[in-house]
């Protein structure tokens, strides 16, 4: 999967000078909300945790065994759907006899009115195994040797962002939803908001813990689309974020149980890069994007996450339902929207 994103992200530029020639168009934007939107994409971003010790330097990375994720979406005019799941038939899915079975499913909803973008997104992780093995059991064998497994281990988050871009000649949902087509270049300040419930749970050799975390974060994010051709574009966006943690969590151990509060900043810096071919009913593309996270979890522990990973997208416009269409416009003329 990796060498696909590669190959396709080589041969992108060299297909442009097959297209035809651009024509003007007056429009910076061109929407397509009355329309179905259908989207199948392809990530390879794992959930972990890197925990380092700042007394002992000691380190513990714990990641779940989900090399490829599938997202599908659907979105209709101002609102849209994804479900997420991570299929075995993908081989990097399979080897649970080395890692251990993990679990994902991924459900987001997002309404988008006029430059305002609200997300909202269910998430449950469970089953991760430890990728430093090695530094606990010098004697393990990469390949050979299965790896230290958390099977109870669980991750839960209830989260929402509440996003507004600056620029009106920017189209954000041409970039996440492909609802509609930015036809000439533009960027934009796009700050967003992050507020959310995690919950972290499970049980292993006798102990049971749970963490509850409240983070908020304020990314002060910047995107810009370069139209490369008539239907092709380049996206690079940067989006630096600071933010606020609180923590509650409890241990329980021989029947005794000890609680703990933590209140940290957290530190985010994402980006990403992106190149896509759009047309009036197709649309695809294929990016790469990166994650660095860092956040103190207790009084001796820090997490420091530092992630790359692919995404590769196609996307359909068909025509609406008629009936779909009536309906949608007399809730539309009776809430005002």
């Amino acid at each position: 999967m990796i060498k696909l994103f590669s190959s396709l992200f080589l041969i992108m530029p060299f297909m442009v000078t097959l297209a035809q020639e651009p024509e003007e168009d007056s429009l910076a934007i061109v929407s397509y909300a009355d329309k179905f939107v259908l989207k199948i994409s392809v990530d390879t971003q794992t959930d972990n945790y890197s925990l380092k010790n700042t007394q002992d330097g000691s380190k513990l990375s714990i990641t779940s065994n989900n090399n490829y994720r599938l997202f599908l979406s659907l979105d209709y005019q101002f609102l849209g759907l994804s479900i997420g799941f991570s299929p075995t038939f993908f081989s990097g899915n399979n080897d649970d006899d080395l890692k251990g079975e993990s679990s994902f499913s991924d459900f987001r909803f997002r309404a988008a009115l006029g430059q305002w973008i609200q997300g909202f997104q269910i998430r449950t992780i469970q089953g991760y195994y430890v990728e430093n093995t090695i530094d606990f059991f010098p004697d393990w064998r990469e390949g050979v040797d299965p790896y230290l497994q958390i099977p109870d281990l669980k991750s839960q988050l209830w989260g929402m962002s509440t996003s507004y871009v600056f620029n009106p000649n920017f189209s954000f949902r041409n970039i996440l939803y492909q609802t509609e087509w930015q036809k000439k270049s533009a960027g934009s300040f796009i700050p967003t908001l992050y507020y959310s419930y995690g919950r972290l749970s499970y049980e292993l050799a006798g102990q049971q813990a749970k963490e509850n975390s409240f983070p908020i974060r304020l990314a002060l994010s910047y995107s810009y689309t370069y139209v490369l051709h008539k239907n092709w574009f380049l996206n690079a966006n940067l989006s630096p974020s600071l933010g606020v943690r609180f923590t509650k969590s409890s241990l329980t151990e021989n029947g005794v149980r000890t609680y703990e509060k933590i209140t940290g900043f957290t530190r985010t810096l994402e980006g990403g890069l992106q190149l896509g071919f759009a047309s009036k009913k197709f649309i695809f593309g294929v990016g790469f994007s990166f994650d660095v996270k860092a956040y103190k979890e207790d009084k001796f522990n820090a997490v420091v996450n530092d992630k790359l990973y692919g995404n590769i997208y196609f996307s359909y416009r068909l025509n609406t339902p008629p009936f779909i269409d009536r309906t949608y416009n007399k809730l539309a003329k009776k809430l005002g929207i």
